[in-house]
């Protein structure tokens, strides 16, 4: 599948597009600073539908540094990326990957989420991904290039 034009990078954001919209996060300031560079760099911003499920899933519940939002700030957000961000439609080549890549590595149990997300990216031609939970893609990592949120030494 094509996407994009040829002078601009695709990179894919992880669920940490959390941290951009909640100033409360302790992971805010950094989040904010990797879209704007790469905003910056004319990278072309990728979300899925399985991130904004995420994003919903996480911000209606109480969280360590926010309480749940209201769904009426829900719903604005979700608008706001899908103007913001390109959005990966699942289908069923997502899934026919995802289910390669379930049977060429070993993932299983909540590591289906992040395979899902490589799913995607291999789906789209897109290589790179944004995210602060860096472990969870290394697994990955022949298939993706793993962007850190926050930088290497911190």
């Amino acid at each position: 599948m094509t996407i994009g034009s040829k002078n601009v990078t695709p990179i894919f954001v992880d669920t940490n597009v959390i941290y951009t919209t909640v100033s409360a996060s302790p992971f805010h300031s950094q989040a904010m600073n990797a879209v704007q560079q790469l905003n910056k760099q004319s990278a072309e911003l990728w979300i899925s539908r399985q991130i904004m499920r995420e994003y919903l899933a996480v911000l209606s519940r109480p969280q360590t540094f926010a309480s749940p939002l209201p769904a009426s700030i829900l719903k604005s957000d979700l608008l706001r990326f899908e103007q913001q961000f390109r959005v990966a439609e699942d289908n069923a080549e997502v899934t026919r990957q995802l289910l390669g890549l379930i049977t060429s590595l070993t993932v299983s149990g909540k590591q289906i989420h992040d395979a899902n997300i490589v799913a995607t990216m291999l789906t789209y031609g897109i290589k790179d991904v944004l995210t602060h939970n860096t472990s969870a893609f290394m697994r990955f990592a022949p298939l993706v290039t793993v962007i850190p949120v926050l930088p290497q030494s911190a």
